[in-house]
């Protein structure tokens, strides 16, 4: 191993304790998803209310990740970082005693604010303590071990519901949140160099040139792209339609359905460090890689929904590891962030493109809502097979958005590249 791809000894602790609020963070972000029921009891709300958690949670995390990510530029990931950590622990504890929707609502606005403040840290620390050869591997290894959180909070959160009760659940929760922060505050580093690194003061002129210059960059809006392309596929499935679809769209059992969102969780995790292995010897392929998988989404879409009735359910098997698989290749938009930007405007330009694939998955979330009320009326009891055909073709109109923008800029990058180095291209490919 050269000088060069040494790791500093503390990067593993530093990475793994920031790993861990993340781990945490979607575990709060994903942890209504079994508390559904239970919160219909609770607060004495709609179907349709209920369904606004996701919405305003998604909403919140996407708006706050240009703020997110000057604040991180400004102060540092570690100070940020704690901010999170603490406002999410927060968020869980007045969800724990919210008894009524509208203090509900607001605690998962403020969930969703301390759940935007993780995942742009973690990607400067990994950037700041990793080797340029590593970043790729522990990027994809950070976005798929953050997913266990979702898995995590499946089973122990619904025993929790059941056995402690809301309040006691939730709490609970909340206090592993008051852990990682000691973790936080004892054991990360903002650098090798200094336990808190500052960036330039923030003004408005400043800030508008920081996002100026960092959407200037062909590479950043090609990553905002690949992760807008990608990722809402997955996601919409993952957090709130996948179930409904298996279930109502395709005749399977609860069963069956949960099994399925679980395979496209284990293909996410097993995919990233396949991706990452690859965009580190072929950089110049990255782009080519994520147009494929698109079209492979795309095309394994249209065999689910032109199939003649339900489709079987190998189909379906081939159909979530597919899907799955785009979690990881969005991560793909944050390794162009990286390598277009220059270190103290990396975080912005990683929000500004961790904001893409969100945006994605709130207009298709509220596109299939709208299309199914549209097809089937009547509420989830009336939901069809017809219906959410309809409903899930909504999402050629984002891929055929994103490929036609990734062809676009992926031109301009190349181009941008071969000028200031015309040998490139050939340093880019098949690097060992």
């Amino acid at each position: 191993m050269s000088l060069a791809d040494a790791v500093p000894r503390k990067a593993y602790g530093v990475w793994g304790v920031a790993l861990a609020v993340y781990l945490l963070a979607v575990f709060h972000r994903s942890s209504l998803a079994v508390a559904g029921l239970v919160a219909t009891d609770r607060f004495d709300i709609s179907a349709a209310q209920l369904a606004t958690f996701t919405t305003v949670q998604l909403l919140v995390y996407a708006a706050m990740q240009i703020p997110v990510g000057l604040l991180v530029d400004r102060f540092g990931p570690r100070s940020v970082l704690i901010t999170g950590a603490l406002t999410m622990t927060a968020a869980q504890v007045g969800f724990a005693f919210a008894d009524a929707y509208p203090l509900a609502v607001v605690a998962r606005v403020f969930v969703g604010i301390g759940d935007a403040m993780t995942f742009i840290c973690v990607l400067r620390l990994v950037n700041s303590w990793f080797p340029a050869r590593r970043i790729p591997l522990v990027t994809q290894l950070t976005g798929v071990t953050g997913q266990l959180g979702a898995v995590l909070a499946a089973v122990p959160m619904t025993i929790a519901l059941r056995d402690l009760g809301w309040t006691p659940a939730y709490l609970l929760s909340a206090s592993f949140g008051l852990v990682l922060t000691v973790g936080l505050l004892f054991v990360v580093r903002d650098a090798p160099h200094g336990r808190t690194v500052r960036g330039a003061s923030l003004s408005l002129s400043r800030i508008r040139a920081t996002l100026a210059a960092s959407w200037g960059q062909p590479g950043t809006r090609l990553g905002f792209w690949m992760h807008f392309t990608t990722q809402f596929s997955a996601t919409t499935l993952g957090l709130l339609w996948g179930y409904p679809f298996f279930v109502r769209g395709e005749g399977l059992s609860p069963a069956a359905a949960g099994a399925l969102l679980t395979i496209m969780v284990v293909a996410l995790m097993l995919a990233g460090p396949l991706l990452a292995r690859f965009i580190t010897r072929h950089p110049w392929h990255r782009s080519s890689l994520v147009i494929s998988i698109v079209l492979a989404i795309a095309a394994m879409w249209t065999v689910v929904l032109v199939w003649p009735g339900n489709a079987p359910i190998g189909v379906l098997v081939l159909l979530v590891v597919v899907v799955g698989i785009g979690g990881p290749a969005s991560m793909i938009g944050f390794d162009l962030a990286r390598t277009s930007n220059p270190p103290e405007r990396l975080a912005s330009a990683t929000a500004i493109v961790n904001q893409a694939g969100f945006v994605a998955s709130l207009i298709l979330v509220i596109a299939i809502g709208l299309i199914l009320d549209w097809r089937t009326p009547g509420g989830s009891a009336a939901y069809t097979p017809s219906g959410f055909r309809w409903a899930m073709s909504a999402q050629y109109v984002l891929w055929a958005v994103g490929l036609v923008q990734l062809v676009r800029f992926r031109r301009r990058t190349r181009a941008e590249l071969l000028a200031i180095d015309p040998d490139a291209r050939e340093n880019m490919i098949g690097l060992a």
